[in-house]
């Protein structure tokens, strides 16, 4: 079994560099570093998003801001659902029944 290969991000840099000018076909860089076309693509993406020490693509900005905002939406909604569960409870508690006892009476299985 093969260790894993680790590159530099000054070679990640410069591989998608001549992707992007056009210098090198994609099938040549694979060849040439040894790497498959999945890394080379994957490369070109975080390259995109500035993580190279290279300013991000205007479309590289945009997808970090997109993955940031659902980051915070997906956040918020956890605390809003949270949020919801102990207001219920708290006002199932200030009535005198739990949740449970509420569920039974809608369901006719009450008190005989």
């Amino acid at each position: 079994m093969n260790p894993r290969r680790r590159f530099s991000v000054e070679l990640k840099r410069q591989v998608v560099e001549q992707l992007l000018s056009g210098a090198s076909s994609a099938a040549q860089l694979c060849r040439q570093y040894e790497i498959s076309s999945g890394l080379l693509y994957h490369w070109r993406q975080q390259y995109n998003r500035g993580r190279f020490g290279n300013e991000a693509t205007a479309e590289g900005a945009l997808e970090n801001r997109v993955r940031e905002l659902e980051r915070l939406v997906g956040e918020l909604t956890f605390e809003n659902r949270l949020l919801k569960k102990i207001a219920q409870q708290r006002a199932s508690a200030t009535n005198g029944t739990s949740s449970h006892c509420l569920s039974r009476g809608k369901s006719g299985g009450g008190a005989r």
